[in-house]
């Protein structure tokens, strides 16, 4: 009798015995989680040792599974995840009217030279933009979660050096730096007429002409010293 119930029970589920069923794991792993998932937790989901190249390959497949649907696997720079495409936001923002943050030109100009210029100090952020940088538009970008102080430069008065966050690459769906859109590119993301003009970070008043600043000043930068604009900036002392 014994016999007979244990020959009668079902393949354990916690080790898969095909490629189909490992994407339906992963799957549905993704799909319930709130958070982007590297390898190193995916691999978890399974007692059998699977490599890394396996993973990925399932993976990708798994993406392509998906290419057709309102939804996407992505990879970003935190590991994989499904987000909606940008073509459903208008039908979702149906569901949850509240429109997202808008954020001023002053605090979008900051974040694009921390993010093609890391690691930078507040006077570096100040000498390209020619403006003072107020202590809420710092404050604004290290709340939001897209820059964080990873150290200290070797000099008198040590100032605080930024860089980007793994949450900024995340937000944008990338996986490094080095996806960043070219700097020719980035006029399209901050120019339109106003459209950033936002969440209301207090200026300056000197800042008032910072809308003509930040693009040339960046642009003739990059064409000057290319190679100083290499991210990140590998010269840079960094004294914790």
């Amino acid at each position: 009798m014994s016999d007979q119930s244990v020959s009668s029970l079902p393949p354990s589920s916690s080790a898969p015995s095909n490629p189909g069923e490992i994407k339906r794991i992963l799957e549905t792993a993704l799909l319930i989680s709130q958070e982007p998932l590297p390898l190193s937790e995916l691999k978890k989901l399974f007692d059998e040792e699977l490599s890394p190249e396996i993973l990925r390959r399932l993976l990708e497949e798994l993406r392509e599974d998906w290419a057709e649907k309102g939804v996407e696997l992505v990879n970003v720079a935190s590991g994989w995840r499904f987000h909606s495409k940008p073509e459903m936001q208008q039908f979702l923002d149906r569901l949850n009217p509240q429109k997202p943050p808008r954020y001023s030109r002053a605090v979008l100009e900051t974040l694009a030279i921390i993010a093609y210029r890391q690691p930078v100090t507040r006077g570096d952020i100040e000498e390209i933009r020619g403006v003072t940088v107020s202590s809420p538009v710092l404050r604004t970008l290290e709340t939001r979660g897209w820059i964080e102080a990873i150290g200290h430069r070797d000099v008198p008065g040590r100032p605080a050096l930024y860089a980007t966050t793994r949450s900024f690459l995340n937000d944008l769906n990338l996986r490094s730096l080095e996806e960043l859109p070219a700097l020719e590119d980035l006029g399209s993301l901050i120019e339109p007429q106003g459209s950033m003009d936002l969440l209301p970070t207090p200026q300056p008043a000197a800042a008032a002409d910072d809308a003509e600043i930040m693009l040339p000043v960046l642009q003739s930068s990059a064409e000057a010293d290319p190679v100083a604009n290499s991210l990140p900036l590998q010269q840079e002392k960094i004294v914790d």
